[in-house]
């Protein structure tokens, strides 16, 4: 046993909680910063893979008459750039932070379901992969990220790329719902003592809100495309216009995913640059309850506003005001976010380190995408810009210049935290300007393109409608994209082959994952914090600007009056010390994972598949129903 003193004076004893070394441990981990870490790493590998399709889009449309690619591949190649970016980059990025940060922050040793957890990022996995095999049969999906009716069908798509996509997003759907839930638990039940609602970090509430949106958003999606597996494999005719199917009806039930989807991407986003901005600052969240609030009606608006996506299928002009109005509603909490980020800069000790100009960067450019999508809101407008370049440029600047800069924000604010290294910041400024200057060099001349006359999804073009120009302007700034994002990974792996370097808290931030070592222990802390504040840092650090209030380990309950539990928020005691008991390594949400794999795949190969993989699925439920969920502490791995 070694034994840690805390600030208390209290003597503690924990376990050699050393994270296991080799592969094995990796594929068996429970423990949510290691599965945070997988997250981080494969979301950031289709990023740039999903970075590579599009600069292959970019090469065929650089010049009129292009013979780079087909039009067979190109429709496959725009259909997984945008799968990709959405399902397999940005959400998953997203779950990054959630498994890294949300117990940190609340003050808990982990979620509340870890087995749960790893077998979300295993399904992730497996289903990112599922969907992009289509590649190596020259089978990609090539319907389209938003797969519209009839397109799907038999008839107009006879080869197996629709079905890589359907079974693809089957199972990524699953993990999506049981990261959901086990979030939801972990926020709702495990926050440290004296963590009210009100005092969570923004971060964590949005990362709640994300939840909530998933868990009601996406039942809609796998409807859908369960209604389109049953059209494609066993005959029925959901969408058949012929059988008296409803084509418009995958566009309802996609976009009621679809839109509230869009704050799924952006709202974790802006949990991190509310969290960025006010540390470099130097001063608390300019109206942090309006900022929370902001943040739940933007939920709640989200599941109105679906159909402005569908304006020019003849709804009637009853539908489009009512889906117009509601559009227009939704910018007011959007409009609150942004003026309380300015709010909290405007008279701030600014310091201008990477993660304050990714979140600068966020901000201006969301606003750029926001006006825009403020103009679609009204539907003769919406209808003149309806399938252009106009839209790309819109859903671009809102989706890279927002998600994309805020998650970088957090890739840099919280890197040391969980490497134990510092990025170089020379390399990161040079990443900022590079990337914003070659984002607004590809995306702000597609509004033009849009304006004059570029329809979305071509795959080339005559040299007789004076589209040249400001298409090769957007590849060439596509390229300085990519090399940006080149300089990050130059700095990522030069930072990971250094020693250690970073303080426990090298930025001075106010949240309580500042509050443990860089990185964590597995356990994350010795004792379970009691937090009295929103800032509980900064009240411990600078009583003298923000009121002396008991600290957060001063006032933890005394020793003798915390009960004996194995996990959760609290930890036993006795007069001198305490045990922690970590949950176990487990290889069954892997075994689960691969039946679902297996299962799923057959739908596309053989349905010997399938049987297979259920018998594989029901084992690992069995063994991970009657595995002990903790051991004893010097059996963790």
């Amino acid at each position: 046993m070694a034994t840690q003193v805390t600030t208390a004076g209290q003597v503690v004893s924990v376990d050699e909680f050393a994270y296991p070394k080799g592969i094995w441990s990796w594929l068996t981990t429970v423990d949510h910063k290691r599965i945070g870490i997988l997250y981080l790493i494969t979301s950031l590998s289709f990023f740039v893979i999903g970075g590579i399709e599009a600069l292959l889009i970019r090469i065929q449309l650089a010049q009129p008459d292009s013979t780079f690619v087909s039009g067979e591949t190109y429709n496959q190649l725009f259909t997984m750039h945008g799968t990709t970016m959405i399902f397999l980059a940005v959400m998953p990025l997203s779950a990054a932070f959630f498994n890294l940060l949300v117990p940190l922050m609340i003050g808990a040793r982990d979620v509340a379901f870890p087995r749960l957890n790893a077998f979300s990022y295993w399904v992730f996995l497996f289903g990112a992969i599922l969907i992009n095999l289509g590649w190596l049969h020259g089978a990609a999906p090539d319907a389209g990220w938003f797969a519209y009716a009839n397109l799907t069908s038999v008839e107009y798509s006879a080869g197996q790329n629709v079905d890589y996509w359907v079974v693809g997003i089957q199972v990524l759907g699953l993990s999506s719902l049981a990261s959901a839930f086990n979030f939801l638990v972990t926020i709702i039940n495990m926050r440290a003592p004296g963590m009210t609602m009100m005092r969570m970090p923004v971060f964590i509430w949005m990362t709640l809100i994300v939840a909530v949106l998933l868990v009601m958003a996406f039942p809609a999606l796998t409807v859908g495309v369960t209604l389109l597996m049953f059209d494609r494999w066993f005959d029925t005719l959901f969408f058949v216009p012929e059988a008296n199917g409803q084509p418009l009806l995958w566009q309802h039930l996609f976009w009621v995913f679809g839109h509230p989807e869009v704050y799924i991407l952006i709202l974790p986003a802006m949990g991190i640059v509310s969290d960025v901005l006010p540390t470099f600052s130097k001063k608390p969240l300019f109206g942090y309850t309006a900022v929370v609030f902001a943040g739940v009606a933007i939920a709640a608006l989200g599941f109105s506003v679906w159909a402005h996506h569908m304006f020019t299928v003849g709804m009637g002009p009853v539908p489009n005001s009512v889906f117009s109005i509601a559009t227009m509603l939704i910018a007011l909490p959007t409009g609150i976010k942004i003026f309380n980020w300015i709010g909290t800069m405007w008279g701030g000790d600014l310091e201008f380190k990477t993660p304050m100009l990714m979140a600068i960067g966020f901000v201006s450019m969301f606003i750029i995408g926001g006006i825009s999508g403020v103009m679609h809101a009204s539907p003769p407008v919406d209808s003149q810009q309806q399938d252009s370049y106009f839209v790309v440029a819109h859903f671009h600047y809102v989706l890279f210049g927002g998600s994309i800069f805020g998650l970088f924000a957090g890739v840099y604010y919280w890197w040391p935290k969980f490497f134990g290294r510092m990025l170089n910041e020379g390399l990161g400024k040079a990443q900022f300007w590079l990337m914003i200057i070659g984002f607004n060099a590809t995306f702000f001349p597609m509004h033009w393109l849009g304006v004059i006359g570029m329809p979305r999804r071509v795959y080339t073009y005559p040299d007789s409608v004076n589209w040249e120009f400001w298409n090769l302007f957007t590849t060439i700034g596509a390229f300085v994209i990519a090399l940006a994002v080149a300089v990050f990974i130059v700095n990522a792996i030069t930072s990971l082959r250094k020693p250690q370097d970073a303080p426990d808290d090298p930025w001075d931030g106010a949240t309580l994952e500042w509050a443990t070592s860089s990185p964590p222990p597995p356990y994350n802390f010795a004792e379970v914090p009691t937090v009295n504040s929103n800032i509980p840092l900064w009240v411990e650090k600078y009583p003298e600007v923000y009121g002396h209030e008991p600290d957060f380990r001063e006032t933890a309950p005394p020793a003798d009056e915390q009960p004996d539990v194995d996990h959760g928020i609290e930890t036993h005691h006795d007069d001198h010390h305490h045990d922690i008991h970590m949950p176990n390594a487990s290889y069954w949400p892997l075994v689960v994972a691969i039946g679902l794999l297996l299962g799923f795949s057959g739908f596309i190969y053989t349905f010997a598949l399938t049987f297979i993989g259920a018998a594989v699925l029901l084992i690992g439920i069995y063994g991970w129903a009657l595995e002990p969920a903790f051991g004893e502490p010097d059996h963790l791995y």
